[in-house]
């Protein structure tokens, strides 16, 4: 007579002895039934994705000096060149601003009011006009501003 985990003579009920069959018919040959396992949990081990330094240091470089390009001339008019490197500096700032944006859409953000990427959700037009009016205001105002200048 061999002795296992799976000898089910010895497993067998007594008939005089009430509750010694109970353990057997709970469990099945393989193990516990199905019913009484519970659900299994999904965990991303991955870390989540955030901008880096080495991506932030750059950008954040270009956007300073674009808007002390920008700025200076704006401020102190200095003669007949302050309007273009005004708006070298303007572009500067644009460039960064552009930079940034695609950087932190690749690590997963969005700007408010926007869908993450790689959801099923659409954007709000609503919200599209909106920063689409903010950028216009913005870029009318910078190049009035330089206009004046002459």
């Amino acid at each position: 007579m061999e002795a296992g985990p799976r000898d089910t003579e010895q497993d067998a009920p007594e008939h005089g002895v009430p509750g010694a069959g109970h353990e057997a018919d709970s469990l099945s040959p393989d193990g516990p039934d199905e019913l009484d396992v519970t659900p299994e949990v999904e965990v991303e081990l991955r870390p989540t994705r955030r901008l880096r330094i080495w991506q932030l240091a750059p950008i954040v470089m270009l956007a300073a000096v674009g808007s002390l390009m920008f700025a200076f001339p704006l401020a102190f008019e200095f003669g007949d060149g302050g309007a273009v490197v005004a708006m070298l500096g303007l572009l500067i700032s644009c460039c960064a601003a552009g930079w940034s944006m695609m950087a932190a859409r690749r690590v997963g953000y969005a700007w408010p009011g926007l869908p993450s990427r790689g959801s099923a959700q659409r954007p709000d037009w609503r919200v599209i006009a909106l920063y689409a009016g903010v950028c216009a205001v913005l870029v009318a105002l910078a190049v009035w501003r330089v206009a004046r200048l002459r």
